[in-house]
C-alpha cells in the first residue's frame, strides 16, 4: 500500500467546476497547479468575524474620564518646564561642593568624638555675590594653565597668513596681495 508523502495542492484551495474547469484545463499550463484562493471554511477556523461575542475594552484608568483629562493627553502642548534656580540655592551649590567645604570653615560637631555623616550647612542663606567673592579670594578661576572651557567647533577657526605674491607690473598703482 503507498502512502501519499507529498501535499495535495487542491486539498484546501478553491477549484473551478464544470465550464470554467474545462477551460482552465485547456488554457493553464499545468493542470495539477492549485489556484491559490483559499477556501473560507477550511483555511481559518473559526473564521474570522464568525464569533456573536462582541469585544469589549477593558476598563482602565485611562478609560475614566475623571482621571483622563484632555490636558494630560494633550502632547501638542507638552511645552517644556521652566526651572528656577534662585541666587541663595546657587550660593549654596557653590559653597557645597568639596573644594569649597574648606572655606566655609570646620564644620560645627555634635558631640565629642563622634562626626556627623552629613556636612555642616550653614542656616543663613549667603548671598551669591558673597559666596563668589569667598570663592575667588581663596583660589583664582582661571589662570594661563587654566584656561576656561570653551565652546567645541567642528572646524579649525582661519588665521590669514601671506602667501607670495602673484605675478605682476613692479610699477602697478595697486597690486594683488595673496592670502592662504
Amino acid at each position: 500500500m503507498a502512502t501519499k508523502k507529498a501535499a495535495d495542492s487542491t486539498l484546501y484551495h478553491l477549484s473551478p467546476k464544470g465550464f470554467w474547469k474545462k477551460f482552465r484545463d485547456a488554457v493553464v499550463v499545468n493542470p495539477e497547479i492549485s489556484s491559490g484562493i483559499p477556501l473560507p471554511h477550511l483555511n481559518r477556523y473559526p473564521q474570522p468575524a464568525s464569533r456573536p461575542e462582541k469585544y469589549a475594552t477593558p476598563a482602565t484608568k485611562a478609560s475614566d474620564p475623571a482621571q483622563n483629562p484632555y490636558w494630560k493627553r494633550d502632547v501638542r502642548r507638552a511645552y517644556p518646564q521652566l526651572s528656577v534656580i534662585t541666587q541663595t540655592e546657587l550660593s549654596s551649590l557653590l559653597l557645597q561642593q568639596p573644594e569649597n567645604q574648606a572655606l566655609l570653615g570646620a564644620p560645627s560637631e555634635a558631640k565629642e568624638g563622634e562626626q556627623s555623616s552629613v556636612p555642616a550647612t550653614s542656616k543663613a542663606p549667603v548671598d551669591l555675590t558673597s559666596a563668589i567673592a569667598t570663592i575667588t579670594s581663596a583660589r583664582k578661576a582661571y589662570s594661563e594653565s587654566k584656561l576656561p572651557p570653551q565652546l567645541p567647533i567642528p572646524y579649525r577657526k582661519w588665521v590669514p597668513q601671506r602667501a607670495e605674491d602673484a605675478p605682476h607690473d613692479p610699477n602697478a598703482y595697486f597690486p594683488m596681495i595673496l592670502v592662504k
